[in-house]
């Protein structure tokens, strides 16, 4: 199993909204980087949702429920999305703040790569995200 990061401003797509719907369509990520990402996802794979804008903080767990496959809402370009499935709110959002001050978490591709809206996370990262929630 891999996981992941995936961002979205709260007020475009929120985690009320995605728990609410319980599965989406991840598509409208247009950055090369991400793309590649994407395609790497398998089906399974955990995703930490993150709020970015004001909020700034991983709020929620989903799984990867279908393996990527080309962006309908493209209109130019090789595009991929994937479909994510809701699984739980985390019981506390773990902030950027504290991503950036964790000796194991400083290292995360959002600390040092903000503007990339989907990103690769190492086991002990996970676990780590997972122990700050209080899961």
């Amino acid at each position: 199993m891999n996981y992941w990061l995936v961002k979205s401003e709260p007020e475009t797509y929120s985690w009320m909204v995605f728990e609410m719907e319980g599965k989406t369509a991840w598509t409208g990520v247009r950055n090369y980087a991400a793309r590649l990402h994407l395609r790497a996802m398998k089906a399974d794979d955990a995703v930490f949702f993150y709020h970015s804008g004001e909020q700034k903080a991983v709020v929620g767990i989903a799984r990867v429920k279908k393996q990527h496959y080309p962006d309908p809402t493209a209109r130019e370009g090789d595009w991929s999305c994937v479909d994510l499935a809701a699984v739980k709110e985390l019981a506390q959002p773990v902030t950027l703040a504290q991503i950036k001050g964790d000796k194991i978490l400083r290292e995360m591709v959002l600390a040092r790569q903000s503007r990339l809206s989907v990103s690769p996370v190492t086991k002990e990262q996970f676990d780590r995200l997972l122990q700050l929630a209080e899961i």
